[in-house]
Order: structure tokens, then sequence, then C-alpha cells
């Protein structure tokens, strides 16, 4: 490995990591700081504008977007809220399942916020530390992104790997297996972090002082609002597309234009 190289990797993570410490806009801002000293300080010449990548991550996040004006989103919240609080003792296991389930099957992330509040009401409930399964559903949400055959990051690996002769379908052989059993494993591992609710001093003393609501308390759920019209057409309509995307990535002959 080159001096030259070297320095290029660390304006490379330097710029994510200033970026990542700033956060927001920030990050994209210090990575095109990092693009500018590697191309007028090193004389790296900038790629070509990816043009089919951005068409097909432009299509992904409309077709989502629209998903979730009509109301499929919160339809898609719903079922996952009723799954997760039909098994409130294995929350810590069952949560970062749905999350990442619906994330994989919707190809966006904004489904685990919603969620978060009944993770953490069903975890205080059963006397687990919330913290432990709304870290890790967090993470197997964004964990699915990278697997769900129509997220933005799926479509940018297709177009980028198509040229080297690797195609959806390689894509979600090496991604889905990899990332499940990652979210597996750290849900294992989070089932063990932290003392239990009721051996927990500090958690003890916040619940005397009147600082923690009981669990009985957080128990008392909103009747939600209505669903829109469209809600449930929508979700019907975008897993239909995400059923012949897949089936088009498997089957070249239904993507070949006679």
């Amino acid at each position: 490995m080159t001096l030259e190289l070297i320095l290029q990797l660390a304006v490379l993570l330097g710029a994510l990591f200033i970026g990542a410490r700033t956060g927001g806009v920030s990050l994209g801002l210090w990575g095109a700081v990092g693009l500018l000293v590697l191309v007028v300080g090193f004389g790296e010449p900038p790629g070509a504008i990816p043009g089919e990548v951005l068409l097909i991550v432009l299509t992904v996040i409309m077709a989502a977007s629209a998903m979730e004006v009509a109301g499929g989103i919160d339809f898609l919240v719903r079922i996952a809220e009723r799954i997760i609080r039909k098994n409130p003792k294995q929350v810590t296991l069952v949560a970062p399942l749905v999350t990442y389930g619906f994330t994989f099957a919707s190809g966006t992330g904004h489904i685990v916020y919603p969620l978060l509040p009944v993770i953490y009401e069903v975890a205080h409930e059963s006397g687990i530390r919330p913290e432990r399964p709304m870290a890790i559903a967090t993470i197997a949400s964004q964990q699915a992104i990278t697997a769900s055959p129509v997220s933005a990051a799926t479509a940018a690996m297709i177009a980028i790997f198509a040229t080297h002769g690797m195609g959806l379908v390689q894509i979600l052989l090496i991604c889905v297996p990899s990332t499940l059993m990652a979210v597996i494993g750290a849900a294992i591992v989070q089932m063990r972090m932290g003392k239990e609710l009721k051996d927990d001093p500090e958690y003890q003393r916040r619940l005397k002082a009147g600082e923690i609501q009981p669990p009985a308390q957080d128990a008392k759920a909103a009747t939600p609002a209505p669903l829109k019209p469209g809600a449930k057409p929508s979700a019907a309509i975008f897993f239909g597309g995400v059923g012949m995307i897949v089936l088009a990535g498997i089957f070249p002959a239904l993507r070949t234009v006679p």
C-alpha cells in the first residue's frame, strides 16, 4: 500500500467521521469536501454521474412515498403492532424480527418510528428493559434495507453489480441470510444486557419516587385513528409490485424486451 493511497483513505475516513459527528446535512457536505480534496489535491478523475442508478432509486422512493401518503404504512404499522403485543415476553426477539420483516417488504425504515412507543410499552409491561428491544429493533430495520428487493440501497447495488454479472437473486442470496442471522444473534445477546427491571435499584428508586409511571398506567392505549380509504389497496398494489420485481429478478425472460 503506497503512501498516497493511505492518505486518500485517511481523507475518506476523516470526511465520514466528521460528517457523522456533526450529523444531518453535514454528512453530505463533508462528503463533498472529501471528494473535492481527492479530485483537486490528489488529481483523481471524478466518475460519471450514475444516471441509471439515480432513476432506479427515484422510482423506488416515489413508490414507497405514494404508499405512505395513501396510508399504507399506517396499515402495516398496525399489523406489526398486533404481532408485537401478542408476544410480550419475547419482545426482545419478536420486535426486531417484525421491524426487519416489514422493512424488508416495504423497502423503507420509516415503519420503525411509530413502533418504538409500542415496543417500549410492551417491554415495560413485561418487566423487560425497554432499551433491549428498542435498540435492536432500530438496527434490524436498517439491516433490512440492505436486503430488501425494493429499497433504494438494493436498487443501487443491482445497477452497480450488473456489469459484473450479478443480479437481484445473487444480492438477495448474500444479503438476506447475513443480515437476518446478524439480527437474530444481536437480539439474543441483547436479551442479557443490563439487569431486569425488578432487580435494577435505580429503576426501582425512580418508580417509587414517581419519576416513572408504573406499567399499568403505560398500558392505556388511545383509540387509533381510522385508516385512510386507500390504505389497504395501496399496500396491496405496492406488494404486488414487489412480487413482480422479485419474479423479474429471478426469471430474466420476464424483463427481456422482444
